[in-house]
C-alpha cells in the first residue's frame, strides 16, 4: 500500500469528501504532506474500484467515501512497516530545521 493510500484510507474512517480528505491529511501531517486534487481522486477511484471504499453520497459536485469493512482490515494489515517509515520521514525532516 502506497503512503497516499493509506493516508487516504485513514482519513475515510468518518465520511468524507475528497477536498476534506486533502484537508484531513494535511492537518494529520502539520503540513509535511499535502496531496493534491488529481492524486486524491485518481486514488479514491482506485480505492472505491477495489471495494476499500464506498460512495455513501453524492451531491451537485461532491461525492462522499466511507472506508469499507474490507478497506479497515487492509489498511489493519499493513500499517506497522508504514508508519515506521512514516516515523522515519518526520524525524528526518524535523533534523533537518
Amino acid at each position: 500500500m502506497s503512503e497516499t493510500m493509506f493516508y487516504i484510507l485513514f482519513a475515510l474512517r468518518t465520511q468524507s469528501h475528497g477536498y476534506g480528505v486533502m484537508q484531513h491529511v494535511e492537518g494529520l501531517t502539520e503540513g509535511r504532506v499535502s496531496l493534491g486534487a488529481g492524486t486524491v481522486y485518481t486514488t479514491l477511484g482506485k480505492l472505491e474500484a477495489d471495494g476499500l471504499v464506498a460512495v455513501t453520497s453524492r451531491e451537485r459536485r461532491r461525492t462522499n467515501y466511507l472506508i469499507t469493512p474490507k478497506g479497515a482490515g487492509f489498511s489493519a494489515r499493513r500499517p506497522a512497516g508504514l508508519l515506521s517509515y512514516l516515523d522515519m520521514r518526520r524525524r528526518s525532516c524535523d533534523d533537518e530545521t
